[in-house]
């Protein structure tokens, strides 16, 4: 995408602090095995994630954690279709390209450096949406515009609104997410 820089070969942390005080996210990207891993930790919602993604910021392997050493969601992707673990398919997330946790910084990550849209652009993507204390996951169409050349704005396509507008780092990572985090 035009105007972003590259990763760190070694790695990236990014931390962000909830606009309430209430919550912190941290995020390291890390390049390993011929793709990008980003590991997270949230507090006030109490969970770690890993997603695993290909060399193109496409999702390919979802794991969130709460409370137990085994992940209490495993979701994966080859592109097209989306399976849990244990080999069930999961055919009502066909379509999505995306995996989101609630808004967190991260949701926006890899849509924002995979898209290469310029100022002005927009494009409409599936993500694949989980609710954290149910494990609960749902298919949101989300439409991704690119205000500025450091400016986005998120719109949930089906209830038309705004969920968020955000700039973002020479890596394409957010920096305040308005009304949610601050970048640290």
């Amino acid at each position: 995408m035009s105007g972003l820089s590259a990763l760190p070969a070694d790695g990236w942390t990014a931390r962000w602090d909830g606009w309430d005080g209430e919550a912190t996210e941290e995020l390291t990207l890390r390049w390993e095995n011929e793709a990008w891993t980003a590991s997270g930790v949230v507090t006030g919602e109490n969970i770690q994630y890993v997603v695993r993604l290909s060399p193109l910021w496409e999702v390919r392997q979802f794991l969130l954690f709460r409370d137990l050493d085994e992940p209490d969601l495993w979701l994966g992707t080859d592109g097209v279709r989306w399976g849990e673990v244990n080999g069930s398919h999961r055919d009502e997330l066909t379509g999505a390209s995306d995996i989101a946790v609630g808004c967190t910084p991260f949701d926006h990550v890899a849509p924002v450096r995979r898209l290469g849209l310029e100022p002005g652009g927009s494009a409409t993507i599936s993500v694949a949406c989980v609710d954290v204390e149910t494990l609960g996951v749902s298919l949101r169409e989300r439409r991704y515009e690119r205000l500025s050349e450091r400016r986005w704005s998120v719109v949930d396509t089906s209830l038309d609104i705004v969920l968020c507008e955000f700039g973002v780092d020479d890596y394409g990572l957010p920096l305040d997410v308005d009304g949610a985090f601050r970048r640290r």
